[in-house]
């Protein structure tokens, strides 16, 4: 028999992996995910730190897009092997209970709120530029309209809609910086690593932040991967702690049955890797490609797009070498595949919210009510009913994924966009908060797959000490940041 020392989480069963051709289908929906990490705040930061800085943080730029395949990857390690999502896994940490999803969920809260007030902003001013009208009425015709598309799960074929046109936009980005491609000894001196004279944090920091996303892409791909079922459907994992004491599943006394299971999750791992690596790759060339941008378009003229006409001061990345209808093509491209974007994260943000809120929630649904000693006592009765109605509706995933859509990603958003209007000053708190966050997620992911998982399928030791850099490297940023805001240490 196996010791339960030894016993590990891991998924009950897993399906067979695609061979040869078969896995391109599970390949494709890599585009899908760099799509919608691409459109967070990239669009925006992106050149203004090339009109501001050159290619003088390049550098930079490729060592985030590398932590983030590898942090991508190891939560999708997690997902694949256990059948859990990430969120799941935190639970289970040791220390004060769900103190960890605690350290998620807030964040993601605000992370949420400004992200969609500020895409929304932004989108607006690229609105307003086209049609009659004023930035406030597109920002919240959009924000109002995408939350009723969630809401009624009418928003599958405007989610398609809106991918192609941020693929139209990725395309059109691509194909202009590849024209304007400066020489290349220019370009190549970005790669050596560096910090000039006028080096500002406050500045970088956002954009450090949103690349592919940030952390809330991290997340998202956890969801991702569990909704495409990478390594086999979902499992119920508070079903498995009831059943094997806190593990997802026993490790059968049957050894050719535990070597199969393995080998296929190998497999699935090398799957899911490859299309963590499509995502960040062209996720990635797009941001290198809005840099490009920013130099050679922006740089030259002094232009750093700010203000609530930002909008206005990205379209010469486009009309300054495809005319007037490159021009219109931005226009349109930003405000569409932005559209999306909003659509997206109203509806992935508030899963999250609704998943970790049933999990905080677990032991008050699981206590038992408290026997009525009197039976003709109607304040009793009524204060078990109310009980029970709390119970049934705090249960309901549905009802509070739509609740955290009327009120995180809706209605807090609004009130953040009309106290601020102007994109880039919305936004900068979102990025701050996705670049101090990162961390928390590499070392409690980077924790868990060590900890939880069977050492056969656990991180080897070139992904352990990438998860380990990436996690310090947000944590030095985000302590220089925080230094330097309170205590106006320069640099």
């Amino acid at each position: 028999m196996i010791e339960a020392r030894e016993r590990k989480e891991i998924r009950a069963s897993t399906p067979k992996p695609p061979r040869g051709w078969k896995q391109l289908k599970w390949y494709g929906p890599g585009f899908m995910w760099m799509i919608s990490s691409v459109g967070s705040g990239s669009v925006l930061f992106t050149p203004r730190v090339g009109s501001r800085y050159g290619y003088e943080y390049l550098w930079a730029l490729l060592i985030v897009i590398f932590f983030m395949w590898v942090m991508i990857r190891e939560v999708g390690r997690y997902t694949v092997v256990t059948g859990k999502t990430i969120l799941d896994g935190y639970r289970d940490l040791p220390g004060p209970k769900t103190w960890a999803i605690w350290l998620i969920y807030l964040p993601q809260l605000i992370a949420a709120v400004v992200t969609i007030a500020g895409i929304a902003a932004l989108a607006g001013s690229a609105l307003m530029i086209a049609f009659p009208g004023n930035q406030a009425m597109y920002a919240v015709a959009l924000i109002i309209l995408s939350a009723i598309l969630v809401i009624s799960g009418r928003y599958k074929r405007v989610e398609q809609a809106t991918s192609v046109m941020a693929g139209v936009l990725i395309l059109a980005v691509l194909v202009t910086a590849i024209r304007v491609f400066p020489e290349f000894d220019r370009f190549t001196g970005g790669l050596v690593p560096g910090i000039g004279e006028d080096f500002d944090l406050e500045f970088l920091l956002p954009w450090l932040g949103f690349i592919l996303a940030g952390a809330a892409g991290i997340m998202w791909f956890s969801y991702w991967v569990a909704a495409r079922e990478y390594g086999g459907s979902v499992e119920d994992s508070s079903e498995d702690r009831e059943t094997n004491d806190g593990n997802s599943s026993y490790y059968e006394d049957d050894e050719e049955f535990q070597q199969r299971r393995k080998s296929r999750l190998k497999k699935w791992m090398q799957i899911m890797s490859t299309t963590a690596a499509i995502g960040t790759i062209g996720g990635g060339l797009v941001i290198v490609g809005f840099l490009i941008l920013g130099v050679e378009l922006l740089r030259p003229e002094g232009i750093i797009p700010e203000g609530i006409r930002v909008a206005e001061d990205l379209t010469r990345l486009l009309s300054e070498v495809w005319g007037e209808f490159g021009y219109w093509l931005l226009i349109v491209s930003v405000a569409i595949a932005l559209g999306g974007t909003i659509l997206a994260n109203q509806d992935g943000w508030p899963r999250m919210f609704a998943d970790a809120t049933l999990i905080l929630a677990e032991d008050r649904l699981d206590e038992p009510e408290e026997a009525n000693e009197n039976g003709n006592n109607g304040r009793s009765r009524h204060r078990g009913n109310g009980r029970s109605q709390w119970k049934q509706w705090l249960s309901d995933r549905e009802k509070l994924k739509n609740i955290y859509v009327i009120v995180t990603v809706t209605i807090l958003p609004l009130l953040v966009f009309f106290l601020v209007r102007e994109p880039v000053d919305i936004l900068e708190v979102g990025g701050i908060v996705a670049a101090a966050h990162q961390p928390v997620v590499a070392f409690l992911t980077l924790y868990l797959n060590k900890t939880k998982l069977p050492e056969e399928l656990q991180p080897g030791w070139m992904a352990f000490t990438v998860m380990l850099l990436s996690g310090l490297f947000f944590t030095v940023v985000a302590v220089l940041y925080f230094t330097i805001e309170l205590f106006g240490f320069e640099l």
